[in-house]
This record gives C-alpha cells, sequence and structure tokens, in this order.
C-alpha cells in the first residue's frame, strides 16, 4: 500500500461516519448481478459517489451503493483491477469496513466454472484460492499496526463460516478454490486446461485481492461464488458478460435467501 493511504482512509471513515452511527460487525460485498440485495434492505444508503475520496465502479450490474443496516454493511459492487484501478482502490472497501468495526466479511462474486461437475446457476463456497492476478495487494510499507508483514494464507476462508453457511442452505453447497487472473478477457482454453490442471474450480477476475487484505486485518472470511458461465473451451460456445449478469439474475432469489439466512443465523 502506497505511503499516505491511511490518511485516504481515515478520510473515508469520517465521511460515513458523519451519516450513520450504527456498528454492525458483518459486511458483505455484493459481486456482479447480485447487487439486488442491498435494495431489500431498510437502513441508510451511501451511493459511493458521496463517500468522500471513494471511486466509483464502472462495470454493469456493480451499482455502487453502501447500506448500512442494524447487522450488516452491504456495498453494492466492487472496484477491478481490470478497470483501471490501482490495488489501493480495489481493496479500500475493506479497509473501510475494517474501520468500521466490522469483524465477519462475506465476500460474493461471478465465476466461471473450471469444474465440470458445476453448472450455471451453483452457488460454491470458496475453500482456498489461488493468486494469478500478476500482483499483490500488500505490496508497499507496511503498518504494523493493521497486520503483520508476512501473513499467514493457511487458512484464509474461515472452516466455520462455511458451516454456517452449510446449515443456513435449503441444499447442499459444494466447495472449490477460486483462481483470479486480471482480466478483462475472459480466459482461453488453454488457461483453463491449466487452472485445471493447477486444482481450480472456478475463475474470476476479483475477491482475492479483498480477501488477502481481509486477512491481513484479521476479519474472518466467507466466499460465495455464483457459478453464472462455464469457462472457455468446456462448452462449445463464445463467453459474454450478458450471460454472467442473466445468470445472477436467476438465481437472484435463491442468493438473497441464503445469504439472508446466513445473517440471520450470524447475528443471532
Amino acid at each position: 500500500m502506497k505511503p499516505g493511504f491511511e490518511n485516504r482512509v481515515k478520510t473515508m471513515l469520517d465521511s460515513v461516519r458523519a451519516r450513520v452511527d450504527r456498528k454492525p460487525k458483518l459486511g458483505i460485498v455484493l459481486g456482479s448481478g447480485l447487487s439486488g440485495l442491498a435494495d431489500d434492505q431498510e437502513g441508510t444508503a451511501i451511493p459511493y459517489s458521496e463517500i468522500t475520496g471513494f471511486p466509483v465502479p464502472t462495470v454493469e450490474g456493480h451499482r455502487g451503493v453502501m447500506t448500512v443496516t442494524e447487522h450488516c454493511i452491504y456495498l453494492a459492487g466492487r472496484f477491478h483491477y481490470y478497470e483501471g484501478y490501482p490495488m489501493d482502490d480495489v481493496v479500500l472497501p475493506v479497509l473501510l469496513l475494517r474501520g468500521l468495526d466490522v469483524e465477519t466479511l462475506v465476500l460474493t462474486n461471478a465465476a466461471g466454472g473450471v469444474n465440470r461437475e458445476y453448472t450455471p446457476g451453483d452457488l460454491v463456497l470458496i475453500r482456498d484460492h489461488i493468486n494469478l492476478m500478476g500482483t499483490h495487494p500488500l505490496i508497499g510499507p507496511n503498518n504494523p499496526e493493521l497486520g503483520p508483514r508476512f501473513p499467514d494464507m493457511t487458512r484464509i476462508y474461515s472452516r466455520e463460516l462455511r458451516g454456517v453457511a452449510m446449515e443456513s442452505s435449503d441444499v447442499p453447497l459444494r466447495e472449490g478454490v477460486y483462481a483470479a487472473l486480471s482480466g478483462p478477457s475472459y480466459e482461453t482454453p488453454a488457461e483453463i486446461q491449466m487452472l485445471n490442471t493447477l486444482g481450480a474450480d472456478m475463475v474470476g477476475m476479483s475477491t482475492v485481492p479483498e480477501a488477502i487484505v481481509a486477512n491481513y486485518l484479521g476479519m474472518n472470511i466467507l466466499g460465495i461464488s455464483c457459478i453464472t458461465n462455464m469457462a472457455a473451451g468446456i462448452l462449445d460456445q463464445p463467453l459474454n458478460h450478458s450471460e454472467v449478469i442473466g445468470t445472477g439474475k436467476k438465481v437472484e432469489a435463491r442468493f438473497k435467501g441464503l445469504v439472508s439466512r446466513i445473517i440471520r443465523n450470524l447475528a443471532g
């Protein structure tokens, strides 16, 4: 992280605290096509554009609104490395949530299925990840008050939280390994074959930087991927973003139900 980053986070924290005084311990980042969950919540909605110094998403399906409720902070939209944002911007939401006293973070995303047993519409719990983005969000000076210079990555995604998610689901949930590449192009069939060999079950262009920083900050992390399409070369058809958004819409009700039950179980 670049020098002066903490001052930037403080400015954003002050901007949000001027609007809300609630301090929920749970935060959720909603991925492509899944922002509708925040619309159903009663709380204070703050557009990203009204948070001093906060970036604004540019990708369809990422609305860019923070909603603060009694038990949870919802972030509808995220920032991607492929949009041209530096890694400091990509992970700003995590720093902001931690500064607002959030302890447990749920990260959701739209992902391509590498595992041939998956089908579009599956919700998969992230057990582990592979960082193939070519960079790392903790590069730069380290503040030991935030986290260690060399954080352990053995158990990024909480086994306990995955258990809560399993108990909250009305159908059995799969677990898998998420591989992150920089994008914005979808992967080639050869790259998907490589990912399969490496042990990846799904692939996307987000989540991993946020998980790394949340782990660094000592947060508890649950990751959920919505399989919106099968990755390149698995099916004999081209990939497009409208398919990602469309599948997200189709599973939105089931996703809302799952996350709502997870929140209720964690809050209780």
